[in-house]
């Protein structure tokens, strides 16, 4: 009998491993993880990072086994052919293409490297990390702080020169209710869903624009959430979820609820909308690709200017 029950309680006891050891996995794929996860985990199987340092920053030191990839001109956005809007979501199977390059497969913990030097460029990652939902992806994580916070910590380990990569098959499962159109936007607007701008207040106002819009301004009733509220001091570390409430709260943003960020090509606004919905849990938030671009160039309905200089 003493036998039994020894043998039962050992494998109860590797039952529990088991399950722990999947609990750890899906916890692994966290929103955000930070430089001791990120010093913990490099160069581990199934886990890549994806580092957007300049080239020559990347070869002089990144993560042990990080890939690097330029956000401006490998293909994560494109400008569409039709009307010129810029910026766009990249068509699914070139992204696809792209990502497996980077010997990224369905079975990868991908996690978005940026420089982090400010919000702006944590933005690389929270627009990298939208596609990456968008296309179906799950196991993605963002380097709070970006790159910045690991190089801080002179214990961290780096890695120079190019790494060799093994290219994989990556599979899209394409999210398209994710994907927000300018017709979805007058819907939207027509049932009183709320906008959130996450530009700066000069564009918001009107003051300043993005060179391809054609027209200053917001959607009209707009609520103004700055991206660079987002981060401690406009930098690359994200608020936690009491500061972020206070902002949302003085920006008249709710913390719930369906609400669609914006700004002028979708990369502030993914911003917002990683706050919005992976760090505040509104998954009722979307975010308009095309934003105040798309909007102003296909004339898509009125713009808003609450300042009008001559």
């Amino acid at each position: 009998m003493k036998k039994i029950l020894i043998e039962n309680g050992r494998k109860l006891g590797i039952g529990l491993a088991f399950l722990f050891s999947l609990a750890g996995s899906a916890l692994a794929a966290t929103p955000l993880v930070d430089a001791a996860w990120a010093k913990a985990n490099a160069g581990k199987p199934g886990v890549v990072f994806i580092d957007f340092q300049p080239a020559a920053d990347f070869m002089r030191g990144h993560i042990p086994g990080a890939v690097n990839s330029n956000f401006a001109k490998d293909g994560w956005r494109e400008e569409r052919a039709a009307d010129k809007v810029p910026d766009m979501l990249a068509e699914p199977n070139k992204l696809a293409e792209l990502i497996g390059k980077l010997g990224i497969d369905n079975d990868t913990h991908v996690v978005m490297v940026p420089p982090g030097l400010n919000s702006t460029d944590m933005g690389i990652g929270t627009r990298i990390y939208w596609t990456f939902k968008v296309l179906g992806h799950d196991k993605v994580s963002l380097l709070d702080g970006g790159m910045a916070s690991y190089a801080k910590d002179k214990a961290n380990p780096l890695e120079t020169g190019a790494p060799k990569i093994t290219p994989k098959t990556f599979k899209v499962s394409l999210r398209k209710e994710m994907l927000v159109t300018a017709e979805d936007v007058k819907k939207a607007k027509a049932a009183g869903i709320p906008l959130v701008d996450n530009r700066p207040e000069d564009q918001f106002v009107g003051i300043n624009r993005h060179p391809k819009a054609t027209a200053s301004g917001t959607l009209e009733g707009a609520k103004n959430l700055p991206n660079a509220w987002l981060t401690v001091n406009g930098q690359g570390e994200f608020r936690k979820k009491p500061e972020l409430e206070k902002l949302y709260k003085v920006a008249g943003v709710s913390t719930s609820g369906e609400q669609i960020n914006f700004c002028n090509t979708g990369h502030w606004a993914s911003v917002g909308w990683f706050v919005s919905s992976e760090l505040m849990g509104n998954k009722n938030a979307k975010m308009y690709d095309g934003s105040m671009t798309e909007w102003t160039i296909t004339k898509a309905g009125p713009v808003e200017q609450k300042i009008k200089l001559d």
